[in-house]
């Protein structure tokens, strides 16, 4: 039987990931192969360039534009402090004088005999490329950047917002159906991860930005609270830049939704331990999803494991991803070879799911996820 491709998100205790890691320009490497880092480590440098502030001399000076060479105090090329005088006329009488001060700290890039202008640049800002994930350096991109590998338990979520972060993995709920509220967190968490169960309110997002939170990990939340928490309605571009004061990962959906007791276990084993995350999303070509990963002592020997999957098998634990069953969770008990009709008269292949409570259903194949797992 052919198979088809069937989306997973991966639930894994042990895996082996690499992430690469590189710089928006070139710029220079500062770890080797071999070498093994540590998520806030700074693994790559660059320069990027400053700002640049046109000043038209010949303006404010009143003069010609090919006349700036004879007015000017400093010349191209040379380094300016804030209010340090650029050019300056040289009147009869001194109470005429006039004195063009830089408005930045700088140096002067360029000037136009034909504008009359002058271009200021700040100085370039140094940007750090930290390796995000502990772990080993396996492969160095001169000039570009490195690929970090670790040994790690890994969560892959439906949903996030917010950047790279790390911090302690802490666990605020007894179990994956109890919501997460703002009673739940207390000052001792700044800085940690917390995990939560199977809703996020909005009162406890304020509660977390107000302590210091750097990452929460929830089954649902509602979409109108999102809404209010960004300020915006999110589109179909990738998420993980927005600044919200903490990282947002749902590991389920939108609604209130029991966190996979599967992924609630593995991330209860692990309560103490340190954990990278990402709320980088994107559901279009290039699939990119949040996750969070918890490194282990060593990756030496390993080899890294295969996230993609040629087709579904019997057992396999899956996730319903459309209406009426939404979020319920169950075990494939049946792949039917032959095309079935369904209600919308369509002819496709589908499964039968096997549900905790005995239930079964037959369901399209293209509204299931596969929740992987080693």
């Amino acid at each position: 039987m052919a198979h088809s491709y069937t989306p997973g998100l991966a639930v894994a205790d042990r895996t082996v990931v690499r992430r690469r890691r590189l710089l928006p320009l070139p710029g220079t490497l500062l770890v080797k192969n071999g070498d093994v880092v540590t998520s806030h480590q700074a693994v790559a440098r660059a320069e990027l360039p400053g700002k640049v502030y046109p000043i038209n001399l010949a303006n404010q000076l009143s003069i010609a534009p090919d006349e700036i060479t004879d007015y000017l105090v400093k010349k191209q090329g040379d380094a300016v402090q804030k209010d340090e005088i650029l050019a300056e006329n040289k009147p009869f009488i001194k109470w005429f004088k006039t004195e063009v001060r830089s408005p930045v700290a700088g140096t002067i890039e360029s000037l136009s005999t034909v504008t009359g202008q002058v271009l200021l640049r700040e100085p370039p800002r140094v940007l750090n490329l930290l390796a995000y994930i502990d772990g080993r350096v396996v492969e160095t991109i001169p000039q570009q950047g490195v690929v970090v590998e670790t040994a790690c338990s890994l969560v892959q979520g439906i949903f996030g917002i917010g950047g790279e972060v790390w911090g302690e993995l802490v666990l605020a709920v007894t179990s994956p159906d109890e919501p997460l509220g703002p009673a739940h967190l207390a000052p001792n968490m700044k800085g940690k991860i917390v995990v939560g169960g199977s809703f996020l309110p909005a009162e406890t997002m304020a509660r977390a930005k107000e302590l210091g939170i750097a990452g929460l990990v929830v089954g649902g939340i509602h979409d109108k609270d999102l809404r209010a928490l960004l300020g915006y309605d999110l589109g179909v571009a990738i998420t993980g830049t927005e600044q919200v004061g903490f990282t947002l990962i749902l590991t389920e959906g939108f609604g209130t939704i029991p966190m996979a007791s599967k992924t609630f276990r593995l991330l209860s084993r692990h309560a103490g331990q340190k954990a990278s995350i990402s709320g980088s999303t994107q559901i279009r070509a290039g699939v990119i999803r949040p996750e969070i990963i918890i490194p282990r002592s060593s990756s030496a020997g390993q080899a890294p494991s295969e996230m993609q999957r040629a087709g579904i098998r019997l057992g396999d634990t899956v996730r319903i991803i459309r209406d009426p069953l939404f979020g319920k969770i169950g075990e494939v008990s049946g792949l039917p070879s032959d095309l079935t009709r369904i209600p919308t008269e369509s002819e496709v292949r589908v499964l039968e799911v096997t549900f905790a409570e005995g239930t079964r259903a037959v369901i399209p194949r293209t509204n299931i996820e596969v929740i992987e797992g080693a």
